[in-house]
């Protein structure tokens, strides 16, 4: 058996966004971890530039909305515009939804803001210990764990670590994944593209109209940060090693900008769209990237990668305290894994259509053809209209106690997992049976966008306000909540040992959410509704048995 030269409870592999929100989790959950991260220090690459509405929503509930707003853009910014040059005018626009304006199903708002902004927060929000330049280049199962070989890259020492868990947060190329041998499906590599960051000041085409995209003909443009910075992003060139970048941006921004670009880095990357196979491999669990790979036109990888972490680490935490057992860690891939089938449906159908406009346009202004002047597309107004994706995401596992009743719901993972799914949203429904039937169902845009709020078992609880300024969202956090407009006759119930709290429901919300006077739901930590009693409980156990048969501690 290998020493370790540290233990710890779980071993976060990756220092994105990802890895680092994770790391936040678990602290305020009091499990202890490190992180690792090969790379030297945080990424300088501004990457991921979109904080979601429910990603924000994690991020309130841990203190840490308004100091990422600080940094942001301001709201206007939630909106791309389509153009044959940046100089031109729009012949296309769309908002973001939840982020160029505040939502009536949500207390929180996305922002606009670059990645490099976003992980020194979350890196500061926790004092847990993180190593970087450290790269994982072994990993060895055990009964009662993991042990971790780490190289550093400063000194070439290799140490060992021995985790109960391994939470693999490393990447779309991850090395966990690979050493582990889970394969994954879907398009794959979509083509190889490359970011130029640089400084020019194009105030004269943009302030006027702010956008968060700027997608034109000869490639996009994003402002990287509110006092000044700009990024464009487009196809590799086939002689990437000797390209004139400032000239290609210079060139890319139109022959009547007449600004000469100041390049601060250029990086490389493929942009791909995957999901593994498997999300857990006995003590080791993957997220983010590592998991999904999804393509960044929508915005929509980095988001769903902290919901992952959000998902996970109440139930990592369970079993590490022992009120959960170790089955718990199953519902991670059944509620998942559908979740990034669907988002990866709708990204690859953004990217594509994002695409086709772009080499669509460039081609008639190649060509000399008329264009007209204001181009009327059917699905700008839903490009990035997602809030039926990212806040109507509905789990059906053992953690979910099914209809109104305390039987748990099912808890496979998988095809069949996902056509459950798709037969609840009113989408395609069929196992699919091969790849190429996999790689069909890509092509047709996935609506994802209506989202009716509703309180059943599975169901993200919906934004309703307690008090003036408290919504039921503020209600959850490091354990489960009861909302009832009875609390009285349901503080009575016992619930050791599992963490409780429980809240009042105003009478006025009740009907809404399918309560009677005496109702009552039984919210998870990470906001999703775990059972729901319609009226009072049917005895002084009930609420007992809910948490035990959720947690996997007893049959339902």
């Amino acid at each position: 058996m290998p020493v370790a030269d540290t233990e710890v409870a779980v071993l976060i592999v990756g220092g994105g966004p990802v890895g680092l929100t994770a790391r936040v989790l678990l602290e305020r959950w009091g499990v202890r971890s490190l992180l690792v991260e090969r790379h030297r220090e945080l990424s300088p690459f501004p990457r991921a530039r979109l904080v979601n509405v429910r990603s924000m929503e994690i991020f309130r509930g841990l203190g840490l909305a308004a100091g990422i707003t600080a940094r942001a853009f301001p709201p206007e910014y939630g909106r791309i515009r389509f153009r044959d040059t940046l100089y031109d005018r729009d012949f296309a626009t769309a908002a973001m939804a939840g982020v160029d304006a505040p939502v009536p199903e949500s207390p929180a708002t996305g922002v606009v803001t670059s990645q490099d902004r976003l992980e020194p927060l979350l890196l500061a929000a926790a004092d847990t210990p993180v190593r970087f330049g450290a790269e994982l280049v072994d990993l060895a199962e055990e009964p009662d764990g993991v042990v971790a070989s780490l190289v550093d890259h400063r000194s070439g020492h290799e140490t060992r670590v021995r985790a109960r868990y391994v939470l693999a947060a490393d990447g779309a190329n991850s090395t966990v994944r690979q050493r582990l041998g889970i394969g994954t499906s879907g398009p794959g590599a979509m083509g190889g593209f490359t970011t130029v960051v640089f400084d020019a000041d194009l105030s004269r085409w943009c302030a006027r109209r702010p956008a968060g995209v700027y997608f034109t003909a000869h490639g996009s443009f994003t402002p990287l940060y509110p006092e000044g910075g700009w990024a464009w992003f487009g196809p590799t060139p086939e002689d990437a090693a000797h390209a004139d970048w400032p000239g290609l941006v210079s060139r890319a921004l139109g022959p009547g900008a007449d600004v000469r670009a100041e390049v601060v880095r250029v990086q490389h990357w493929v942009m791909n769209a995957s999901v593994a196979e498997r999300f857990r491999h006995g003590r080791i669990l993957l997220a983010g990237d590592a998991a999904h790979a999804i393509p960044i036109i929508g915005g929509l990888g980095m988001n769903t990668g902290i919901a992952d972490a959000h998902n996970l680490c109440w139930k990592l935490a369970g079993v590490l305290h022992g009120w959960a057992a170790p089955g718990l860690l199953d519902t991670y891939e059944a509620e998942r894994h559908p979740v990034a089938l669907r988002t990866l449906r709708q990204a690859v159908a953004n990217a594509q259509l994002a695409l086709h406009v772009q080499n669509r346009r460039r081609e008639q202004l190649r060509s000399g053809e008329t264009v007209p002047t204001q181009v009327e597309l059917p699905w700008s107004e839903r490009y990035f209209a997602q809030l039926g994706l990212v806040l109507g995401a509905v789990y059906r596992s053992g953690a979910v106690l099914a209809g109104d009743s305390t039987r748990p719901g099912p808890s496979g993972a998988g095809e069949k997992t996902e056509e459950r799914a798709e037969e609840r949203t009113g989408e395609e429904t069929g196992e699919e049976t091969d790849e190429e039937t996999r790689e069909e169902t890509y092509e047709d845009p996935d609506a994802g966008t209506d989202y009716v709020p509703t309180a059943e078992p599975g169901h993200r609880m919906p934004h309703l306000r307690l008090a003036r300024d408290r919504s039921t969202l503020d209600a959850f956090g490091e354990w489960f909540t009861l909302l009832t407009p009875d609390p009285s006759r349901w503080a009575r119930c016992a619930t050791a040992p599992w963490p409780l709290r429980v809240d009042t429901l105003p009478g006025e919300h009740a009907g809404r959410c399918g309560l009677g006077p005496s109702g009552a739901l039984l919210i998870r930590p990470d906001g999703h509704v775990g059972a729901r009693w319609p009226d009072r409980p049917p005895g002084d156990a009930a609420l007992q048995h809910a948490l035990a048969a959720l947690t996997g501690q007893a049959p339902s």
